[in-house]
Parts: C-alpha cells; structure tokens; sequence
C-alpha cells in the first residue's frame, strides 16, 4: 500500500485556535489521517500520514481554508503498508514549537533573510571566509546528517537553543550566518532570536530546510540522513555514514530505542551489538531484562524524542 507524509508549517494568527482545533481533529479522522498536529496562536505544524487520496484532499481542504492558503507541503512517498504513526494527535499549546520564549517577544517578522537551495549550494560552493554554518536541530539529529563543516549545538532540547546562543555568541560575532534545520520551522524564530542579539553581519536561513535542499541537491553540502520525526526516523540522502554506535564506535547511522522501557534510551546501534546487547543499550540493560526486572519497550524504533514533528 502506498502512504504519503505531509509535512508543513504555518506561521499565521490563529484567533480561534480551539474552534480550529477540533476543526482539524474531525477533518483528519474523516480522512484517517494518524500523525500529530500543533496548533497555537501563532499558527500551526503538522505531519500526518495517509493514503494518497486522503492526502491529497486534505491538501485541498487546506488550501481552501482562509488561514491555511499557501502552505509550503512537503512530502514523502512510502510503499509499504507500515503505520508512520500509531494515532492521530491534534493539540493546542503555547508555540508551535517549544522555544520557551513568548511568540510576541520574538516573532517571524524578525526572522533571517530566506535562501533557495539554489541560493544555499551557490553561497556554499563559493563559501565566504566570513560564513558559518549553524545546524538549527538537537544533537542526536545532527549524529546521522549535517551540513559539511556545520557547527553542531550540544542541545537535547530546541527550547535549549537560546542558552546556547547566549553563550556563543563570540562564534557568530561579525560572521554571515547560515541556519538550517529538517524543514524550515525552528530557523523561522530561532534565526530571529539569533538577528536580534545584534552580533552576527547577517543571518540566512534554508527556505524549506534540509527537505527542500536535499531534493534538489542530493550529492550537495548535506551528508549522511535526515533525521525525521515519524517512525522512519532517519531518510538517507547519500551514501555517507556520519555516525557511529554508541556501543562499539564502528560507523552506523541507524537509531533504535533501549529494550528496558524504563531506561528507553534513544542510541544509534549496529547489527552486531543490536544482537550482542539483544535489543538493550548497555550489558546492566542486557541483564535486568533478562531477569525480568523491568518491563520492556513496545515492538517500535522510537518512542521517545523531542515533539518537533521534523519541520
């Protein structure tokens, strides 16, 4: 069976975020769209899987809604009859995604100059010696695939990312700055906490993310995967191997989560130490499932990760 993943964002004032809300809940349940929709005042991020048909409509649907017209949907095509996501999930919260800063203290209207990935490989291949490249994403993103010579944040957390901007701002001092992250959305307001700071001589941003780059520009700058927040959880792009497993250091890009649901630790783990550790991250893991000390994790990649949808 062939599924489709949408993926979009919109920054747009949402006054009636409840009314919409449970606007949006039945519009997906009549569709049997399952995934998992942000909304807030300040607009909405989404990714949901269905059949193509059903996609396509909501697509339509979308487009036809007064706040919803020109959404940049991006997407990716999946013959298989596997569920992406186990439920739909339509919920209203303060940010779109959690920077724990008031929306109106930092907005889109303060956001970084926007660059096609035409725009982004050109800038690149002819790259200033006053450029630095800055990964917008958590660290366990940036293991898999990164931009080449991209300056990486040691962050679990986005809502971490204005620490480490207050606490590095020597890097971006004077420099022409280049954000990126999975599809566009946390560089909107992340690159306009960056701008407002006053340091960097200019701050850029990938027009729809390492998505958009990736599609056109497959053996461009980007290496390794593209870590997305479905239970794919990584695409690969080319045939780089950026990571390595946490077990034994050997190259391995591919992440699953510890069998002990009460450790539940997201690692990456090759073949021979997924077998050797029997699905667990350490050897007290190993021994306390064995035991039947603890419960273990459903049968699933992932179930634990930061709620940033991977726009």
């Amino acid at each position: 069976m062939v599924r489709r993943i949408l993926l979009f964002y919109k920054y747009v004032n949402i006054n009636n975020v409840q009314e919409v809300c449970d606007w949006m809940k039945a519009t997906c349940t009549g569709l049997d769209l399952k995934g998992r929709v942000i909304l807030a005042t300040e607009g909405i991020n989404a990714t949901l899987a269905g059949s193509v048909e059903a996609t396509t409509l909501f697509v339509k649907i979308m487009e036809a809604h007064p706040l919803f017209k020109k959404i940049d949907f991006k997407d990716s095509i999946e013959d298989s009859t596997h569920e992406y996501f186990p439920r739909l999930r339509v919920v209203v919260k303060n940010e779109i995604v959690r920077m724990d800063i008031d929306p109106s203290h930092v907005t889109v209207q303060d956001t970084g100059k926007h660059l096609t990935p035409e725009q982004t490989h050109k800038l690149l291949t002819n790259k200033p010696e006053d450029l630095v490249v800055l990964d917008g994403r958590n660290y366990y993103e940036a293991r898999v695939g990164h931009f080449e010579g991209a300056i990486k944040p040691e962050i679990q957390y986005f809502r971490q990312f204005p620490e480490y901007i207050d606490q590095n701002l020597e890097l971006f001092k004077d420099k022409q700055v280049l954000m990126y992250c999975t599809g566009g959305i946390r560089c909107e307001r992340a690159s306009a906490y960056l701008k407002l700071k006053g340091v960097a001589k200019e701050v850029f941003q990938i027009k729809g993310g390492i998505h958009r780059y990736v599609e056109k520009f497959p053996n461009g700058f980007f290496r390794g995967k593209n870590y997305v927040f479905d239970d794919r959880i990584e695409v690969g792009i080319n045939n780089d191997v950026v990571g390595t497993c946490d077990l034994c250091q050997v190259s391995y890009d591919s992440y699953t989560n510890c069998l002990n649901a009460q450790c539940n630790k997201h690692f990456i783990c090759c073949p021979e130490c997924m077998q050797k550790f029997a699905e667990t991250c350490s050897a007290e893991c190993q021994q306390l499932v064995a035991d039947g000390k603890v419960p273990v994790r459903p049968p699933l990649r992932i179930t634990k990760r930061d709620f940033c949808l991977a726009v």
